[in-house]
């Protein structure tokens, strides 16, 4: 499942960065991606946010465009 295949993914990112800007976690996951299948940016936003839901990420609260790992 495409899903679970993103959201490791971000996690992975997430765990060994701990702070990512958004533009920089979108271009990491779809490198990281690219040899199984070509993820939508659309798909890729919706996991984070349902990341941060879950309470596995969450936003910066000076600077809304970068995310910190929590779990």
């Amino acid at each position: 499942d495409r899903k679970h295949a993103i959201e490791a993914a971000i996690v992975r990112i997430m765990k060994a960065r701990r702070e990512m800007s958004h533009q920089k976690l979108m271009l990491e996951t779809i490198k990281q991606l690219m040899p199984h299948f070509k993820p939508d940016p659309k798909f890729i936003k919706k996991r984070v946010e349902d990341l941060i839901q879950r309470e596995y990420l969450e936003r910066d609260e000076n600077q809304p465009n970068t995310y910190k790992y929590v779990a």
